[in-house]
């Protein structure tokens, strides 16, 4: 009998001893944390940003809950929060920080120069001296270019086509980002190289669209044009809205801002931007250093046109433009 007894402990020590390290392994198992510095606000920027980055993390098998833990952040158009989040997030020591912009990316510069960090898109990462090289960012940051020059001509390529007799043109833009003002300067230059006048309209707050827009219309502009970052489009309705009040054609650099009510607008699919940015997190999280990620170019860009703002404003949109749109909204 003992004998068998014997037998029967040995074999449930055999059982014990597999089993055991395998729900200690478990137990262990990896959680990643990303601290997402979300510059604008949840309301107009969550669904365009960190909804599309969540799922791409999720595609790439990052469960939250089990081996991921996002903690997202949004600044509400404040630097000073902005800067305190990026701090927190240095001192709860995250394994990546996910941000976008060039005010956000260089918030996050600031904070810290050796925990990772992707930008999911900025105009210009090299002249914002957020990297060294697109090839060869070197340091601790990664993340997409969004082409700004490019879209900048395509832009008034499909004002040229919707607006043939357009001889003044509004450029709006925020001068809390740093990237801002050189982007809105290349864009008047570029409506300057094309006979047209350029009308440069600065804004602060929420509270100055309304009296920027106005004062745009005084001043004979037949179109504006807004200069894309986080600011302008967490407020891109509101820069439609009135500009629709006012009869004035508003260009935008994304899908959002024809959705939100703009004539038209040309550039990178932002969703899917976002979405791609759960690959150089994936990269980083498997031991690749973030400065010898290559910064890469959007590969997805689409022509949207709102028929139901161009019949408000009596334009006509021509046949040809109406074939290469990606997506008309009636």
């Amino acid at each position: 009998m003992l004998g068998r007894r014997a037998v029967l402990a040995a074999a449930l020590l055999g059982v014990l001893a597999v089993v055991l390290p395998a729900a200690e392994g478990q137990q262990a198992a990896k959680v990643w944390r990303v601290g997402w510095l979300g510059d604008g606000t949840r309301a107009g920027r969550e669904a365009n940003t960190l909804t599309p980055l969540r799922e791409g993390l999720r595609d790439l098998g990052y469960v939250e809950g089990k081996n991921l833990f996002i903690d997202a952040r949004w600044s509400d158009g404040d630097s000073e929060r902005l800067a305190a989040d990026a701090a927190d997030f240095v001192r709860l020591k995250v394994d990546v920080i996910v941000t976008h912009g060039s005010l956000g990316g260089g918030t996050a510069k600031r904070a810290t120069a050796t925990i990772p960090i992707v930008i999911a898109t900025a105009a210009d990462l090299v002249g914002a001296g957020l990297v060294s090289s697109l090839a060869r960012p070197g340091g601790n940051i990664t993340g997409t270019n969004d082409q700004a020059g490019e879209v900048i001509n395509k832009n008034l390529d499909v004002l040229a086509e919707l607006l043939p007799a357009l001889q003044r043109v509004a450029v709006l833009w925020y001068r809390g980002n740093p990237t801002s003002p050189r982007v809105a300067e290349a864009l008047q230059a570029a409506i300057r190289s094309r006979r047209l006048a350029a009308i440069s309209l600065a804004a602060s707050r929420p509270d100055d669209i309304e009296r920027l827009v106005d004062g745009a219309v005084r001043e004979r502009a037949g179109a504006l044009i807004v200069v894309q970052d986080s600011w302008t489009i967490t407020h891109r309705a509101l820069i439609a809205e009135r500009a629709l009040v006012k009869r004035l054609p508003v260009l935008g650099a994304t899908g959002l801002y024809a959705e939100a009510g703009a004539l038209a607008s040309y550039g990178a699919d932002i969703p899917a931007v976002y979405r791609h940015a759960a690959v150089f997190v994936d990269k980083i999280l498997k031991g690749t250093k973030p400065g010898d990620i290559p910064v890469e170019q959007p590969t997805k860009f689409e022509l949207v046109i709102n028929l139901k703002t161009a019949k408000a404003l009596g334009i006509t949109v021509p046949q040809s433009l109406r074939l290469r749109a990606d997506r008309l909204i009636e």
